[in-house]
């Protein structure tokens, strides 16, 4: 399983680090998933995030491939929930046309955007990390947008409010002095 983590101020996108965690396929599954909540939790300790995004399952070709996927989906989210982070979850759509700009981008142009994004020197290996890095992306722009929206709302709602205060509010009419000297 793929991680990545990432630092955003404003838009500026700084990666800490990323990575997989691999376990032998010797292993039962209890074991690797033992492992993977153990290097998760550590991860989770020592980076201490607010937020976690990951992807959701879409789909898979495979039965077996997509219940081991969502069983390491799940570990993750529990580990994330144990630490007590936001927790986010994306589409892969979501996360190609928040890196991409499409939604039917090809892997190798998400890994392109990836690797542009967040000033790394060659693509992250091996895919999952890529993958991984992508989710953060895709959720760092969101957030964003959704805090910009949110301050754009809540200025709309300000402007309701003062006009409402004015039209429920009785005009005062003075009557006109004029001073004299």
């Amino acid at each position: 399983m793929g991680y990545g983590v990432v630092d955003v101020v404003a838009n500026d996108l700084t990666v800490v680090t990323y990575g997989c965690v691999e376990t032998s396929p010797d292993w039962s599954t209890a074991e690797r998933l033992h492992l993977l909540h153990q290097d998760l939790t550590a991860l989770l300790e020592r980076f201490g995030p607010q937020e976690v995004a990951v992807e959701e399952l879409f789909f898979a070709k495979n039965a077996r491939t997509a219940i081991n996927v969502a069983q390491a989906r799940g570990v993750a989210l529990l580990a994330a929930a144990e630490f007590g982070c936001v927790i986010a979850e994306y589409t892969p759509l979501q996360v190609k046309v928040g890196v991409v700009g499409y939604g039917r981008a090809e892997k190798s142009q998400v890994q392109h955007m990836v690797t542009l994004l967040l000033n790394l020197a060659e693509p992250p290996k091996p895919d999952d990390t890529a993958d991984a890095l992508a989710v953060a992306i895709c959720h760092c722009y969101r957030r964003e947008n959704r805090a910009m929206r949110s301050a754009a709302e809540r200025s709309e709602t300000l402007d309701e409010e003062r006009k409402a205060r004015r039209s429920a509010s009785p005009l005062i009419s003075a009557p006109r002095v004029s001073a004299r000297p």
